[in-house]
């Protein structure tokens, strides 16, 4: 379930931009993002319903923009994913991505006035790189393995998927200033430039297009050692590590000095995550923000000690686990927020990352980063001596967990 803001903007981010730009890169960080923080968000991709539609495998010429059938194929294709965009507008949707290439001012147009009709505010998010070696990364990387080029030889897809960039080229015209608010992100990430940016929601994903940065980096999250809580079935506090909880220190620094680059390491400021990474080197640093939920009232008791204590309380977190809020403590709904500028920063760094945290912390985090819907993000199994990797892909992100002896 997601909590309407009352009065709040309708927002569509409408992707602009030439092929193997990164658009659909940028395009799923917003929707993982805006999911995350709780607004109903859709991802719309014109390129899905020509595949649905058309099939898969178009060649370059198809997408010649003098091509009069299939253009007119095309913009039909457009439509359809513009038209059920609008419709979900209509069942309370909030925020809407439209992910396409949009390179023609006339267009982009059309989807302004349609959206105005609607009574939805647009914010297109142009993405620019004119760098030839950057461009072909991504085509290889990203591209090559779409279904459109299913059966075909590397070389032979490469040479195809830059043969439609030509074509697209042939038409495009950047955003300008009279088309209204617009971000546009050049060289990844290396300029930002923004215009009319009006209203909070677009001033907030604004902020956040300034940070995202495509990157191969990794990612690796795990919890403290074994505490003596752990070992008391007690919530909260702030205990020490276990023996056991020392020998899983030990052996993650082991596995931290066997990976190719050294991570930045962040910790909470509780001591047995900072006993966890001590052994790691280099120096961990420590970040409020990453701290246990609160459990205010409830703090080191056991489950069996709250639900005969506050037996109220208890049936009450059974009931909505996300938005329950500990007395004097905090919410899933709240650790969420708070995490906000860890996750904003997060997405700046380019050298990998090891989060060593808490359950909870380490749920909402993942399922930021997973694109898990809020209210599973409590039933997220996030065990003791486990870390869990995450290697960016375009769309996401490959997980292994990797099981360490303690």
């Amino acid at each position: 379930m997601v909590v309407k803001r009352p009065g709040g903007q309708k927002l569509a981010v409408v992707m602009v931009g030439l092929p193997a730009r990164g658009k659909t890169f940028v395009a799923r960080k917003l929707q993982r993002y805006l999911s995350w923080l709780g607004y109903s968000t859709l991802w719309a991709n014109v390129g899905d319903y020509r595949r649905a539609r058309a099939g898969a495998k178009q060649p370059a010429g198809y997408f010649a923009p003098d091509n009069a059938e299939t253009r007119e194929e095309r913009e039909g294709f457009a439509m359809a994913a513009l038209n059920d965009l609008l419709d979900w507008f209509k069942k309370d949707g909030e925020v809407g991505i439209y992910d396409a290439t949009n390179a023609e001012r006339p267009r982009r147009d059309i989807i302004r006035e349609a959206c105005s009709a609607a009574g939805v505010g647009v914010l297109f998010v142009e993405t620019i790189c004119d760098d030839p070696a950057i461009i072909d990364a991504n085509v290889r990387r990203n591209k090559l393995g779409l279904p459109d080029y299913a059966g075909m030889s590397a070389n032979d897809a490469f040479r195809d998927f830059r043969a439609r960039i030509a074509q697209y080229e042939r038409t495009y015209r950047p955003v300008e200033d009279g088309e209204g608010s617009y971000v546009k992100i050049v060289d990844a990430g290396r300029q930002v430039i923004s215009n009319r940016i009006e209203g909070y929601l677009s001033s907030r994903l604004a902020f956040f297009l300034m940070q995202i940065r495509p990157t191969e980096r990794t990612i690796w999250l795990s919890r403290h050692g074994e505490s003596e809580f752990n070992l008391a079935g007690r919530i909260g506090g702030d205990p020490p590590i276990t023996e056991r909880g020392r020998k899983y220190a030990e052996a993650l620094a082991e596995f931290v000095r066997s990976q190719p680059s050294h991570p930045v390491v962040w910790t909470s400021t509780l001591q047995r995550t900072v006993a966890t990474a001590a052994l790691i080197g280099r120096g961990a640093q420590s970040l409020r923000a990453l701290d246990e939920i609160g459990a205010g009232v409830c703090d080191g008791l056991t489950y069996e000690e709250i639900k005969a204590r506050f037996p109220d309380e208890f049936a009450a977190r059974a009931i909505d686990k996300f938005r329950y809020r500990y007395p004097r403590g905090e919410s899933y709904a709240d650790v969420i927020q708070r995490l906000d500028p860890v996750i904003v920063e997060l997405e700046g760094l380019r050298s990998p990352v090891l989060i060593v945290a808490h359950q909870a912390v380490l749920r909402a985090l993942y399922g930021y980063l997973m694109g898990k819907p809020q209210d599973e993000c409590p039933y997220l199994q996030v065990p003791l001596n486990t870390v869990i990797q995450l290697t960016p892909t375009e769309i996401g992100y490959d997980e292994e967990r990797v099981t360490l002896q303690a």
